[in-house]
């Protein structure tokens, strides 16, 4: 029989190689599930097994929340509403030092309620921020670090499409997952825009004040009560009905879609070519998170199987380290892991592992699924080679450079480390939310 790190080290060993051969991701793991299976669960009856298993993994009802919430953000972003709350934000705040920054923080936090994509955030609100920026002669930390802070919170505030795959590949409560993050992530938002007050009153001339056409205070009730109200039926159909216990996830997101129609049709931005665009967005990110969810959970399965996971569980527990120290560990691998690697296939090569020797050491499963997400969001941005510090480079007017794009990116990784901090010194913070769920 082989031998629990011989185990895991192949199976590992083959997905990452495939994935160096630029094999996609949900391909690696399938080739390598089904090598896995011939070598630990006795061939061609393995192998059957594993498609017979495989089923089952994409046919829970639980599921369909990934296409309801990702087509809730499409329909938000192509009926044209989110531009809408940033010239309502832009005009409410008048002359006040840094608002196009501030803005940033709040645009984020909105549309992270709306959307949960953090490169859909990312790269919406650097197209229509960034070039308002540059022509007020913003510098360069001020206008690209609060986005690129900002896009992040989509991982944590819910609806996070990412907290409900990786709720579905480590099989914990999807509902408490997504409440959960709610509480740090509006206290992340609130760390970015102690940042940038700090950051405008050391150096006022890195956001030039600039004249603009001030609302009246009724018209800024107004532009609210038109665009900024609104949106909280969203947010309540997604996250109140889950909290009051009116709804599952997967309702809650319906009920968020329906409510997103009702507004576009409110606005008069519904269409037959807004819904297209965003079916054809929705089924196209449907059909890859599906084929990752059956190879993660094969591939789980597989670990099991050959002994790897038992293993590594037993040497966790037995390694004379703190749990502080390995969840640490955990987190420090997770954020190299960013460097090479997108947040999907993290999730898949380290939740099989990382989830068993977490809760083997005592933490709380819903709790310890939130810090991921936070390490995952983190990564996105920590160099060299961050995923949403290209996409913003992307967006990024002509002449930034990727180094202008990281220094104007650690202040807020700054952030998240204050808030991983908090989270293990305040574990409530993440908790209280889930207990008080009827």
């Amino acid at each position: 029989m082989i031998e629990w790190w011989a185990a895991a080290i192949l199976m590992l060993g083959m997905v990452i190689g495939l994935m160096a051969l630029c094999v996609p991701v949900a391909f690696a793991f399938l080739i390598a599930n089904l090598i896995g299976a011939w070598i630990f669960m006795g061939g061609m009856i393995g192998i059957e097994q594993l498609a017979a298993n495989a089923g089952e993994a994409v046919s829970s009802f639980v599921l369909v929340t990934v296409p309801m919430f990702v087509l809730m953000g499409n329909l938000f972003f192509h009926s044209g509403i989110a531009e809408k709350i940033i010239e309502t934000l832009d005009r409410s705040m008048g002359k006040a030092p840094g608002r196009l920054s501030y803005i940033s923080v709040l645009c984020g936090t909105i549309f992270a309620a709306l959307s949960g994509s953090n490169m859909a955030n990312t790269a919406m609100m650097g197209g229509l921020l960034l070039p308002q920026m540059e022509a007020r002669r913003y510098a360069r930390h001020m206008s690209i670090g609060p986005i690129i802070g900002s896009g992040g919170l989509a991982l944590l505030i819910p609806p996070s499409t990412l907290a409900v795959l990786l709720g579905s590949i480590a099989q914990i409560d999807i509902a408490d997952l997504l409440l959960a993050g709610l509480v740090p992530g509006l206290v992340l938002a609130l760390l970015y825009t102690a940042t940038i007050w700090l950051q405008v009153r050391r150096s006022p001339q890195a956001a030039p004040a600039y004249d603009v056409e001030v609302a009246s205070f009724w018209q800024k009730i107004g532009m609210i009560c038109l665009y900024i109200l609104p949106m909280s039926l969203v947010v309540f159909a997604v996250v109140g009905f889950i909290l009051l216990g009116l709804s599952t996830p997967t309702e809650a997101a319906a009920f968020g879609v329906l409510a997103v129609l009702i507004l576009a049709t409110l606005y008069g931005k519904l269409s037959w070519g807004m819904i297209s665009r965003s079916v054809e967005g929705t089924l196209r990110v449907t059909v890859m998170v599906f084929f990752i969810i059956l190879a993660s959970k094969t591939f789980s399965q597989v670990l099991a199987f050959s002994g790897a996971t038992s293993g590594l569980i037993r040497w966790a527990t037995d390694f004379e380290a703190a749990p502080l120290v390995m969840l640490l560990v955990m987190f420090a691998v997770l954020l190299v892991l960013g460097m090479f690697v997108d947040a999907i296939s993290m999730m898949l090569l380290t939740i099989p592992i990382f989830f068993p020797i977490a809760t083997a050491l005592g933490y709380d499963p819903i709790w310890f699924g939130l810090v991921m997400l936070l390490a995952i969001e983190m990564s996105g941005t920590t160099p060299p080679f961050g995923l949403l510090l290209f996409v913003m480079q992307g967006v990024a007017p002509r002449g930034t450079t990727y180094w202008q794009i990281v220094r104007a990116a650690v202040p807020y990784l700054i952030c998240d480390t204050i808030l991983l901090a908090l989270l293990i010194a305040v574990p409530a913070l993440a908790l209280w939310l889930p207990e008080l769920r009827l």
